[in-house]
């Protein structure tokens, strides 16, 4: 699995010192994306499904949600309600569980 997700805790999001973070939106709008970093990222609003077409997996998520995708994934991102996320490459896949 390349792709996770988990609601956090408050104290989850304290630790990640997410509010630090950088911030990121995309309008509604379908396409190619490829991680060369492990993102991690907290949604501030919106809902989007990204899927690995080489496994077909599919996550989606949507406000309040911490998902981290691993780096090399190779994906689609389908942002059907505008999107609004803080976001960090400095963690590493596995650091939201």
């Amino acid at each position: 699995m390349k792709m996770k997700k988990k609601i956090p805790t408050e104290a989850d999001l304290k630790r990640l010192e997410v509010e630090s973070w950088g911030t990121w939106s995309k309008e509604v709008s379908e396409f190619d994306w490829s991680y060369g970093d492990t993102e991690t990222c907290y949604i501030l609003e919106g809902e989007v499904e990204v899927t690995d077409p080489e496994t077909n997996e599919k996550i989606q998520f949507s406000k309040g949600d911490l998902v981290q995708f691993e780096k090399g994934l190779k994906c689609v991102w389908n942002v059907k309600k505008p999107v609004r996320k803080y976001f960090n490459f400095d963690l590493k896949f596995g650091d939201i569980d």
